[in-house]
């Protein structure tokens, strides 16, 4: 997994390619834990994200409760086909901000 970030102000991107799965998702949970500490905005950008684990799931939704709960916001930018259908299969599409 490869992940690149593009900051403007109180806004950050995290860029993801790859697999979002039990090995690679502590170190997206490490990120978004330590951009949340300097802004109010995350965009996760899941459009070259290939696959999706419960692991990656988790990592999802603990930015989103971490983003809202301090004032914030996050948003699913242009999720890829796979990640579409998993989150509309596990019913996350209802509760994250997919653009």
């Amino acid at each position: 997994m490869e992940i690149k970030e593009k900051r403007d102000g109180e806004k950050s991107e995290l860029i993801i390619k790859g697999r979002l799965d039990t090995t690679t998702s502590p170190s997206l949970e490490n990120i978004i834990k330590a951009t949340s500490k300097s802004v109010k905005e995350l965009t996760l950008n899941l459009s070259e994200v290939e696959y999706i684990s419960s692991a990656g799931l988790r990592v999802v939704l603990v930015a989103h409760k971490l983003f809202m709960a301090a004032g914030g916001k996050s948003i699913i930018k242009n999720p890829s086909q796979f990640c579409r259908q998993v989150f509309e299969a596990t019913g996350m599409s209802s509760v994250l901000n997919i653009v």
